[in-house]
């Protein structure tokens, strides 16, 4: 009996000081690391290549170099998509880094992930000022009234066009097109003049597009306000918004006007720079690239939206950055400051300049470095009216899908039926029940 009851005991010590050392190290899978100068180091992964990933660079430097607590070592993941099936292999080990960068249709996965301390949690306990940044920006990162993730690249979607080609064509390149029926108009007056092999509009076949045209006349992709005020268990796309928005493309392409470039953004961007097609709808962030490299003058307009409709405004796209839940305290207070550091008016107003990505914070825009760049680049400034003209609602913050992606790519197979002279009809009833199968898969999988 004694020597049961004693058994029983070790085995309930045992029990205790397991737990409580489980407790200790449930915020710390991974040591503190520091450099040899005692700064403690916090890995940053991104997925911007090129020159954005160098300006990405430039703020981990300069950041390193304003203190000598902490180090950033900015570490380039590829794709989006492929940073984020590497944390999902690594998260919760040694391996996993501090601050991790997340594209936009990632944020309901991550908040359901268990791998984050929501970014709310430093902002209350720092007493960050949250109403210097956008607005219409924060809005899409925020659910219940809590930010989860700081917005790091943030772009929209804008319609470019060549000036010269309107200008031989008789339109006015100071007035460009503004809802669908003058787009089909103008494509065909662009068609008309140049004959065969111009297209006179086009737009990249990715989802993205779809969610902001119906977006900018008001809707809603799934129930549930876009799926922010509970789980979306409807697709609401074959809606009246993106009716419209399905058969205005195919009849632009029954009437010879609409080019289809694929789903490459490049190749859209060639396209254009070539002086193939006059108009087309691309993100705000390859704005300078394209102005740069374009031997003609380079128009911007406000995204078009359905005749007789007041435009809503633009979803916001890109990134955001979001801090590890299950790493040590010091290395996510040192994340944390980084963090502030980049939501800085001289910091953001160069990012945006560098990169043609939007600052998050207000007051970047009187930073003389900024205004110098749009006065550069007075096509900019179209982007900037769009987003700060943009009225906020379920619609516009964006929807909140765990599954997606998946989704984006059952989108882009429908767009591409209207290409190849398919019923637009057909196709978004189609993708109606494909996106619900989507949502039910998603539902049963985390129950």
């Amino acid at each position: 009996m004694v020597k049961s009851w004693f058994k029983h005991s070790v085995l309930l010590v045992a029990a205790i000081l397991l737990i409580v050392t489980m407790a200790a190290c449930g915020n710390s899978s991974s040591e503190v690391r520091t450099t040899d100068d005692g700064r403690i180091i916090v890995d940053f992964w991104y997925g911007l290549g090129g020159n954005l990933g160098e300006s990405v660079q430039e703020m981990a430097a300069a950041f390193n170099e304003s203190q000598d607590e902490y180090h950033v070592e900015a570490i380039y993941q590829g794709t989006y998509e492929e940073s984020l099936t590497q944390l999902r292999q690594l998260a919760g080990t040694s391996e996993a880094p501090a601050l991790v960068q997340v594209f936009e249709v990632g944020t309901k996965y991550m908040i359901e992930s268990g791998y984050v301390e929501p970014m709310q949690t430093f902002i209350d306990e720092d007493n960050f000022d949250i109403s210097l940044l956008e607005e219409n920006i924060l809005a899409y990162y925020q659910v219940d009234g809590k930010l989860y993730s700081m917005p790091f690249n943030t772009s929209n979607p804008i319609m470019v066009y060549n000036k010269d080609m309107f200008r031989e064509a008789g339109l006015d390149p100071e007035s460009p097109p503004r809802t669908f029926s003058e787009v089909h108009e103008a494509a065909r007056q662009i068609v008309d003049h140049f004959g065969s092999g111009v297209d006179g509009f086009s737009v990249i076949t990715n989802g993205w597009f779809t969610e902001q045209m119906i977006a900018n006349q008001g809707g809603l992709l799934v129930n549930n306000d876009n799926g922010r005020s509970g789980e979306p268990t409807e697709s609401l796309i074959n809606g009246e918004e993106g009716t419209r928005w399905f058969q205005w493309l195919a009849d632009m392409k029954a009437d010879g006007v609409l080019g289809d470039y694929g789903r490459p953004w490049d190749d859209h961007r060639a396209a254009f720079q070539g002086e193939t097609v006059a108009m087309y709808l691309d993100s705000t962030a390859s704005l300078a690239g394209t102005i740069n490299n374009a031997e003609f003058e380079v128009g911007t307009a406000f995204l078009p939206t359905a005749d007789g409709m007041d435009p809503q405004g633009v979803i916001v796209g890109g990134a955001s950055v979001w801090i590890l839940a299950d790493i040590p305290e010091e290395v996510q207070k040192a994340a944390w400051e980084f963090v502030k550091f980049s939501a800085q008016p001289e910091i953001q107003a160069k990012w945006a300049a560098d990169t043609g990505y939007f600052p998050i914070t207000k007051a970047a825009y009187d930073e003389p470095y900024l205004q110098q760049r749009y006065e550069e680049y007075p096509q900019f400034l179209t982007t900037v009216e769009q987003l700060q003209n943009t009225t906020l609602s379920p619609a516009t913050q964006g929807a909140l899908i765990g599954v997606f992606p998946e989704v984006r790519e059952r989108v882009v197979n429908a767009i591409e039926s209207i290409h190849d002279g398919g019923d637009p009809i057909e196709a978004i009833n189609r993708v109606h029940d494909e996106i619900n199968t989507e949502l039910e898969n998603y539902r049963r999988a985390n129950q």
